[in-house]
């Protein structure tokens, strides 16, 4: 879902607690926290901020000190709860409270990993599709059964409220987050900084079951996935790609699912939408151009699916994001 822009900088809150994991802690603050200013890209106030702050400890053997408390939550546009307990544990009746405060005047609230259960517990995810950490899902709909959830994908984005699963997935949801506020462009900046995917669709599958597929298919699929991407803007059949990899298409298939969570045609379609996003972003192309370009075929084509996939219209999102129209 695409969001209008702003020129003025964000706070951002992210909800540190004892004995939380620093890897999850630090997804946030290594997406919106460093400093971009030679880039020019869009800077952020990042709080890091607990129920009691000061020191904290973390289940890695060292301590963390934690300068604000929840009054931080107050004045941020975006707040992030990185992970939670995974013993059940209820949050404090001061965050509750903060957390709802937050999205009733309109903050967007962020709940990633276990961070979801906090959401929930909160009521944020009442009648609301959502996700968590595939590892205790069947718990989470058990104790919270008015959330639909959806315990297969990468990320949920519901507008105003955000969830995602293990801790890879919220560096995509914080990406993604990234994405509908400032843009591919910025969104996949941060991704090159950082060396991860630049983009991976929030219904992407979470658990793969065989992650690392064997040596000789991961390596016909890896010039594969580069080639294709260098060649979106044509058409693609299911047994020419096969061929291309060297291997049937039962077992193509299989392992393109395998590798990515995703199908083939789905992994395109994902990939035509970014690049579009892109060209959207960073040319004066007209919109025809652009579907051609990202290989929809036409306009029509490109305007149906990019409207579904992100809720507003190329040409909308080229007024939200364009960098030549910033620049005239």
């Amino acid at each position: 879902m695409a969001r209008t822009t702003t020129t003025t900088t964000e706070t951002i809150a992210v909800v540190a607690f004892d004995g939380i994991s620093p890897f999850h802690l630090s997804v946030p603050c290594m997406v919106f926290g460093e400093d971009r200013t030679e880039t020019g890209a869009p800077r952020f106030r990042m709080r890091v901020c607990a129920p009691e702050p000061g020191p904290l400890q973390t289940n890695a053997g060292f301590d963390l000190v934690v300068p604000h408390g929840l009054e931080a939550i107050r004045r941020a546009q975006i707040v992030v709860v990185p992970s939670w307990r995974d013993d059940g544990r209820p949050a404090p009746p001061a965050l509750i409270r903060a957390l709802q405060a937050a999205h009733r005047r309109g903050a967007t609230v962020v709940g990633l990993c276990l961070g979801a259960f906090v959401l929930a517990e909160a009521g944020l995810l009442d009648g609301r599709p959502a996700t968590t950490h595939w590892n205790l899902a069947a718990a989470f709909a058990k104790q919270y059964p008015k959330v639909s959830l959806q315990p297969e994908v990468l990320y949920v984005d519901d507008g105003d409220v955000l969830t995602s699963a293990g801790t890879a997935a919220g560096i995509d949801c914080c990406l993604h987050l990234l994405r509908v506020r400032y843009g591919a462009e910025t969104a996949n900046r941060a991704a090159r900084r950082m060396v991860v995917a630049p983009h991976r669709q929030g219904g992407q599958a979470q658990y793969i079951q065989q992650p690392v597929p064997a040596t000789a298919e991961r390596d016909r699929l890896a010039p594969l996935l580069e080639w294709l991407g260098k060649h979106l803007d044509v058409p693609h059949e299911l047994d020419n790609l096969a061929r291309r990899a060297l291997m049937s298409r039962r077992t193509f298939t299989r392992r393109f699912r395998e590798s990515t969570g995703t199908t083939v045609g789905q992994w395109i379609q994902n990939q035509r939408l970014a690049l579009a996003q892109r060209l959207l972003e960073t040319t004066d192309h007209p919109v025809e151009r652009v579907a051609t370009g990202a290989g929809f075929g036409s306009a029509v084509s490109l305007r149906k699916h990019f409207t579904s996939a992100f809720k507003v219209s190329p040409t909308v999102y080229r007024r939200q994001f364009s960098r030549t129209e910033e620049a005239a």
